[in-house]
């Protein structure tokens, strides 16, 4: 690919981005946009606002960068929880590892490639990107010892930077356990597959055999019920409830004159009437009773929450082994109230293995079907190569800019479309698999993703490339690391664009909201609904942290080889880092977290990436009749494993267990302080299935907001002159006694 191409896709997505930010300066200033661009803190702040016109409002305007580059690590963690946090901890170490990276290879790898033959160059954007490429060095080159000197340094400062951010996210994660005393979860164990019995039911088989064998800790039980007609009315009347609860009295509950439909006569009609106080409509109805009425006339499953009177009971309880048949009495640690995937509770146990295999073949199947549009976009790459077999090709290629166009911009475009479909799709097999929490379903999801990702994009954009370009494809497991090093070279335009397109693009596309702006614009204008009900998002953390884990690994197998990716990777983390914050802090509001379980994957593949360079680099090396620089690279894949096993065995076990003695040092100053009663109190109403308003009211509560008495948009701060103090007091969000009142009265 020619570099004209390159600069050709970067103005593209260069003006796109500029395009995109500059529309979101202005968009969320706007006050019919708030709920689009400030939905957290709407949700968490519970302010209202006033809608002056003012000329500011339609001027860009950079300083929610200034916000977001202000706010602190543990404001983020208050405001967003642990996952929040570990994420940008993410991106922050691929800027300080990409930093050194960039420093290295440009500095010294990347004129040693271009100056490794002695040949006449051409002007830059006449250059062909594979000048700038390792394979631009002739064979037995002296000068491969820089690169296997930038490997050792590569590799020796991110196995460092690993250590000390696996250390200090293992801190965080056990902070998080003890800073979250009161979880029910802790006092919780999800069983399932409890045997059935026609003498008697689940809940009693269940309460017999505790009792029996846990008599000393079992304190009671939750039976998990079919979702039936009753839980399905109940919130089809929760979301009515919602949307009548927005209704204003004063305007739509007045008694008004319409023409009558038969006579054509006026007719005196009403709206509805809207009760003063929530807790009349369920009035003489205690929680139990209401719970009881609706869940007896369900049919019980084999699965119930069971709870404990300490918190090292049920972890104890969740890792034994409960009967000889393993497929009986199954036990985990229940996952948050607000985590537990419902509708999965309901599978039979037995039936979960054959649905994993299921969901397996199905995404291999799916990755070998979409061999199809990776094959046909690297065809949009190697046109060159093609219009040899398809003389028709010439006349496009003839077009100077057609031709940029079609090979730099088009492919990467092409491809982002196509992976639109990826992320959803995956989402349902994680939940064909029978994951019992949201979290869960969606690290599963994570996982999935990544796999599919990295294949796609990295590995069968080589293979397809191979074979247009009439490479010897793998012949043996030896040929490996040749034939890779023979292929990535000429994929480096490729990675480049992609990088334009789905890291700077994509990140421009996220911070505008581009569905939730035009669905607000329908609601708005199209149907005039004023209603300023609106649904809060969650964090896809299913779909970004494999798109950071992607750029990482291109940025790592490119350094050495092809240099040049470097600064643009670079740009995207540091643009990755200002709007992810933006976007957390403003409109993600977390329900659920993992704790910080996603850090060992990124880890995993940061390590990955890491030995699949030193490969590379080796069949490079070998390639080149260098036999020292291959010699020295044996031992860095060796050390690379090393220092990964260790990790594994020093830090994974907090990732996957609650340790003992955290537990029970917190159960013993519990039992000292004389909360333990009133925790046991609480256990049973917390995992209701049916979703009370007494429940969410609380739960609302629990949402953490340290800009709740800050104006929105606080960024912006769009005042008037100082000598207007009119102005200055309609400006901005004010969370008065009034609209506590419009509450009250809805």
């Amino acid at each position: 690919m020619e570099i004209s191409a390159l600069l050709t896709s970067a103005g593209i997505n260069i003006s796109i981005c500029i395009v995109l930010l500059s529309l979101y300066s202005i968009l969320r200033k706007q006050p019919a946009n708030y709920c689009v661009y400030f939905g957290r803190r709407l949700v968490c702040g519970g302010a209202r606002r006033y809608d002056p016109f003012w000329y500011e409002r339609f001027v860009p305007s950079p300083s929610w960068l200034v916000k977001a580059w202000e706010t602190s690590e543990d404001e983020l963690l208050a405001a967003a929880g642990l996952d929040a946090v570990v994420f940008l901890r993410m991106v922050i170490f691929s800027i300080r590892i990409f930093f050194i990276v960039a420093v290295i290879c440009i500095a010294f790898v990347l004129p040693v490639n271009y100056y490794g033959q002695p040949m006449v160059h051409k002007e830059i954007h006449l250059e062909s990107s594979e000048v700038f490429t390792i394979e631009n060095l002739k064979e037995g080159s002296k000068w491969l010892w820089v690169h296997c000197l930038a490997l050792y340094i590569i590799t020796s400062a991110a196995c460092l930077l690993l250590y000390f951010e696996y250390s200090t996210i293992a801190k965080m994660r056990l902070g998080h356990i003890t800073g979250c005393a009161s979880k029910p979860s802790q006092f919780t164990v999800l069983i399932r597959a409890i045997p059935w019995s026609s003498e008697q039911s689940y809940s009693d088989t269940l309460s017999k055999f505790f009792t029996n064998y846990y008599s000393s800790s079992y304190v009671s039980h939750q039976m998990v019920y079919h979702n039936g007609i009753i839980q399905r009315l109940l919130r089809d009347a929760e979301r009515m409830c919602q949307t009548l609860k927005h209704v204003s009295p004063e305007i739509n509950c007045k008694p008004s004159l319409r023409p009558c439909t038969f006579c054509g006569g006026p007719t005196a009609t009403s709206s509805f009437h809207i009760l003063s106080n929530e807790a009349d409509s369920v009035k003489g109805m205690e929680l139990g009773e209401l719970t009881m009425t609706t869940t007896t006339t369900e049919q019980e499953r084999s699965a119930a929450f069971v709870f404990f009177k300490t918190r090292y009971d049920a972890l104890v309880v969740s890792e034994v082994l409960q009967s000889s048949n393993p497929m009986l009495w199954v036990t985990d640690l229940a996952p948050e109230p607000h985590d537990v995937y419902w509708k999965n509770l309901n599978i039979p146990y037995r039936q979960l293995w054959i649905r994993k295999i299921a969901t397996l073949v199905g995404a291999v199947a799916f990755m070998f079907v979409f061999l199809i549009p990776v094959t046909f976009i690297q065809g949009l790459t190697q046109l060159v190569q093609l219009s040899h077999a398809f003389p028709f090709l010439r006349g496009i290629l003839s077009k100077n800019f057609i031709n940029q166009v079609i090979t730099g911009y088009l492919p990467s475009v092409i491809l982002i479309l196509f992976f639109y479909a990826v992320p959803p799709l995956m989402m349902y097999f994680s939940a064909l698999e029978g994951c019992i929490s949201r979290s869960i379903r969606k690290k599963s999801a994570c996982i999935k993703v990544l796999y599919f990702t990295i294949w796609n994009v990295f590995f069968v954009n080589i293979l397809s490339g191979s074979v247009i370009r009439q490479l010897n494809v793998f012949s043996s497991v030896r040929d490996i690391p040749a034939q890779l090093a023979r292929a990535v070279p000429t994929q480096a335009g490729f990675f480049m664009t992609y990088c334009f397109t789905s890291g700077w693009a994509s990140l421009a596309c996220e911070i505008m909201q581009p569905m939730a702006l035009i669905w607000n614009l329908v609601a708005k204008v199209v149907t005039k609904n004023e209603d300023e009900s609106y649904e809060t998002l969650r964090f896809p953390y299913h779909t970004e942290i494999p798109r950071l884990l992607l750029f990482g690994l291109l940025g790592f197998t490119n350094s050495v080889i092809a240099p040049l990716i470097l600064p643009f990777l670079l740009i995207y983390f540091f643009l990755a880092y200002l709007i992810y914050k933006n976007q957390i802090l403003n409109v993600y509001i977390t329900k659920y977290e993992s704790g910080g379980q996603y850090w060992p994957i990124f880890h995993n593949t940061t390590i990955f990436s890491l030995i699949l360079t030193q490969i590379i680099a080796l069949g490079f090396f070998g390639l080149k009749l260098s036999t020292v620089a291959s010699g020295f690279t044996i031992p860095l894949i060796l050390l690379t494993l090393l220092f990964s096993e260790y990790c594994r065995q020093r830090f994974a076990p907090i990732f996957n267990k609650n340790p003992a003695q955290v537990l029970i040092d917190m159960d013993r100053a519990d039992e000292i302080s004389g909360k333990m009663e009133e925790l046991h109190k609480k256990l049973h109403n917390v995992y209701s299935q049916i979703p009370l308003h007494s429940q969410k009211s609380s739960s609302k509560a629990e949402c953490s907001n340290p800009f709740k008495k800050q104006e929105l948009p606080d960024p912006e701060k769009l005042k008037p002159e100082e000598g207007d103090a009119i102005a200055k007091e309609l400006w901005g969000f004010q969370g008065n006694e009034s609209g506590q009142e419009h509450d009250t009265k809805s």
